[in-house]
């Protein structure tokens, strides 16, 4: 702890004061256990250190400082073809060797320094990437809130910061005689890095927009346990527009909004008929235990749970929308299964060929407007023999009404009718291709699902306003109205490569 610290005392000394403590005692033991807590440290860390490096964009050549270096397990990996890496702990015998460890890459500098403290003086504008391993779980909200605006003031323009903690409970299972580590949601992290505000003296100022934030796979893997969770910020002028994602997570699925959608979906869907014809649709794909499953679109988990419990499948669930996966992570806790989850765009998101048995998307590809670029990307990442299960919105053939256009058009949907959308997917590769128009099955359950709605009234009110309600009621019945008038038809497409 620096003297100036020491001196002011008050809840941050103290705060300082237990961190050092606890590092103090763990730091006895300079292992690769020591280190991670864990009796399965070497088994983690072959799987999770390369994971993580594959997450961090391109540094070949740039300057990256590592807070939180520990003994260096990734400062020689990021030594290799950095510009220069800057390693600090505030743990002198731990930096000492990761300094005896990695001094032979001579584009690297150990500082031991808390990162608190104001004397830690780093050049504004200097850093290209920011990489910190289990850092800011063992700081007070305050002093979060403090160093991630010194952060951003030390990042260049379009520089990245990087970092990974434990969320939600402890994972690592060595003793520990006290624990001072805070646990946080990842929701905590989400909001302090979003609304952090950087200036320069001319008043213009700097923002930090989300790349990605997803769950280590390796500890879903080995442990079934998403709560190892990662971040990506870049430094962007506060200016720039969020895009399709900024108008998901503020406009059609805001935290609010998602839950409202849940309690008439039923608890953890999000997608029409819920659980009811998650069973049915997942019955079709022959799932067999250990086989991987992408959701395109996973919302906030109900189908992935599904999958990975019922039969014992690994599931990575992305979507483009940072509450939904919020959502995801905590409806997560507790449940010891193979699902992972990601903040991800699939047109732009890559995966190696032949890496999933089956690709499962529930009304969500109607957001996207270059369908056939995205059904042969899913055509590359399925391995032979894989399958697509997809539901969606669709129309009818031919020119929609000005009113279903208009709605189209408020909404950003690109629909086609239900035979169309079946000959892009033969287009992309496919074989055996389905499609069904299941606007009659859409009819039943929207009409089911607002009738069990509107006779829970008084208990929905009891959580959300009569606004609320209202839009939920309205909603349902404009989307009857439009499917009973044959514009709005809902289709289900089974494809295999």
């Amino acid at each position: 702890m620096d003297a100036a610290a020491a001196a002011n005392g008050g809840p941050e000394a103290e705060e300082r004061k237990a961190q050092r403590s606890y590092w103090e005692e763990h730091s006895r033991d300079l292992t690769l256990e020591g280190m991670l807590l864990d009796s399965r440290a070497a088994e983690l860390d072959k799987e999770e250190r390369p994971e993580v490096l594959s997450l961090l964009p391109s540094y070949e050549g740039k300057s990256v400082m590592e807070l939180g270096a520990g003994i260096g397990r990734f400062t020689g990996e990021m030594a290799k073809t950095a510009g220069h890496v800057l390693a600090l702990d505030f743990i002198e015998s731990v930096i000492k060797k990761n300094e005896s460890i990695n001094d032979h890459y001579k584009n690297t500098s150990f500082m031991c320094s808390d990162v608190t403290s104001p004397d830690l003086m780093i050049e504004a504008n200097s850093i290209d990437l920011i990489f910190s391993n289990w850092l800011l779980m063992y700081l007070s909200d305050e002093e979060i809130d403090k160093l991630v605006e010194r952060m951003v003031k030390w990042l260049k323009v379009g520089g990245y910061i990087f970092f990974r903690e434990s969320c939600f409970h402890q994972s690592g299972d060595l003793e520990r005689k006290v624990n001072p580590t805070h646990y946080r949601e990842p929701r905590f992290y989400t909001k302090v890095f979003k609304e952090c505000r950087a200036f320069n003296q001319d008043g213009t100022s700097f923002k930090l927009s989300l790349v990605t934030f997803k769950c280590i796979g390796a500890y879903v893997d080995i442990k079934k346990d998403q709560n190892q969770i990662c971040w990506l910020w870049k430094k962007v002028n506060s200016s720039e527009d969020g895009g399709f994602q900024s108008f998901l997570d503020n406009v059609q699925y805001k935290a609010s909004g998602i839950l409202r959608y849940e309690r008439i979906f039923g608890d953890g869907y999000v997608s029409t008929g819920g659980v009811e014809t998650t069973k049915e649709f997942v019955d079709k794909l022959d799932l067999k235990p250990g086989q991987k499953v992408l959701d395109v679109g996973c919302g906030i988990g109900g189908g992935d749970f599904y999958m990975a419990e019922e039969y014992d499948t690994h599931v990575v669930g992305i979507d483009l929308s940072i509450n939904m996966i919020l959502f995801a992570l905590e409806r997560a806790v507790g449940r010891k299964c193979s699902v992972e989850f990601e903040v991800a765009d699939c047109t732009t998101k890559t995966y190696p060929d032949h890496t999933f048995d089956v690709i499962y998307s529930r009304d969500t590809i109607l957001h996207i407007q270059d369908k056939p670029s995205l059904f042969k990307s899913f055509f590359k990442w399925l391995k032979p023999g894989g399958k697509v299960l997809i539901s969606d919105y669709c129309k009818s053939p031919g020119k929609p009404s000005e009113e279903f256009a208009a709605y189209i058009k408020q909404r950003g949907y690109d629909l086609h009718d239900v035979e169309a959308y079946g000959q892009m997917l033969k287009n992309a590769g496919f074989s055996h291709v389905i499609s069904e128009d299941r606007t009659d099955q859409f009819l039943g359950i929207l009409q089911k699902e607002l009738d069990k709605f509107e006779k829970n009234k008084d208990d929905f009110l009891s959580d959300f306003s009569q606004g609320d309600y209202d839009d939920i009621v309205n909603g349902w019945k404009a989307k009857l109205q439009r499917s009973s008038a044959g514009e709005q038809r809902w289709g289900l497409f089974i494809a295999s490569k």
